[in-house]
């Protein structure tokens, strides 16, 4: 699969808690001034788009899946909420946290920079297998 960003995640911490049966994760993303979505999305004032947040989700979200899911794929995206802008030379802190729900996996992030919240998405992912 092609992406639209060029940045490269960076797992920070990924764990399970063995109480609630979960998985947790954070992920980090530079957004560098050099992303080609830059170049037409308000060229005066660049705004990282929304849907590039969104992949970045996806993104980090498959790079730190839980061990024992299997390979997932993408079958849903169940909301997506935008708080606040996203510049170039911020970088997004995507924590993540995973639940088992019969067959499929619900993965919640929450997306912020140095300025606060600025997303929240659900994703819905399906074992390979079961598609």
């Amino acid at each position: 699969m092609t992406s639209p960003v060029l940045a490269e995640r960076r797992v920070e911490r990924l764990e399970f808690d063995d109480l609630s049966g979960k998985w947790s994760a954070t992920v980090s993303v530079s957004i560098n001034a050099d992303e080609p979505v830059f170049a037409g999305h308000y060229p005066d004032f660049p705004i990282f788009p929304g849907v590039c947040v969104l992949e970045c989700v996806r993104r980090g979200a498959e790079v730190a899946a839980p061990a024992d899911a299997g390979i997932l794929r993408l079958a849903a995206v169940e909301s997506t909420r935008f708080t606040s802008a996203v510049y170039p030379g911020d970088v997004l802190s995507i924590e993540l946290q995973w639940a088992q729900r019969g067959l499929d996996w619900r993965c919640s992030a929450r997306v912020g920079t140095d300025r606060g919240p600025a997303a929240s998405v659900r994703l819905r992912y399906q074992p390979e297998e079961a598609s």
